[in-house]
């Protein structure tokens, strides 16, 4: 379908907690949401996108890491492992990455838009894109995990970048 905007940093659509979605297999809103989702994770650099980065509040995203391209809809977390440190961004906080603590291993199960059962798991980055898209579907952004003193930094930064608007 498309390629959608990525909304940013103070677009109140990022602070929204996702709603459920009723899935009714061959549905053409849902069909074209999937589509939408994997046309705008698959440009250079995108690891994943979540439905209300575009604007959408459904509990949907779609993840892009190495050469695994998809979507989940109504997705449910499970994680394992010591927290550990890593350095994370995000399309929606545009040119910054700090670091914040997220666990090794996760997987997320759902369904796809006919209804189907979908589970999607993994270490290293794809762990911490399930746990970052799943953040972004209660109205988490990243910065919120991390440490004080970095946060406080981080918001220094993010206020300062020229694509920041005040909420």
């Amino acid at each position: 379908m498309t390629e959608r905007q990525i909304r940013l940093f103070g677009d109140p659509v990022l602070r929204s907690r996702t709603d459920p979605i009723t899935v009714v297999p061959g549905d053409p809103k849902l069909a074209a949401l999937a589509d939408d989702l994997i046309d705008s994770v698959t440009p250079e650099g995108r690891a994943g996108v979540a439905a209300n980065q575009i604007g959408i509040g459904l509990r949907a995203f779609s993840y892009n890491i190495d050469g695994a391209i998809g979507y989940i809809f109504n997705p449910v977390l499970e994680v394992t492992g010591e927290p550990e440190l890593v350095d994370e961004g995000c399309l929606s906080v545009p040119g910054f990455y700090f670091p914040r603590l997220r666990h090794p291993w996760a997987r997320v199960t759902g369904v796809d838009a006919d209804g189907n059962p979908v589970e999607v798991s993994g270490e290293g980055l794809m762990a911490q894109a399930l746990q970052h898209e799943c953040d972004h579907l209660e109205g988490r952004l990243y910065i919120e995990g991390l440490e004080p003193e970095t946060k406080r930094e981080a918001m220094r930064l993010i206020r300062s970048a020229t694509w920041f608007r005040a909420p």
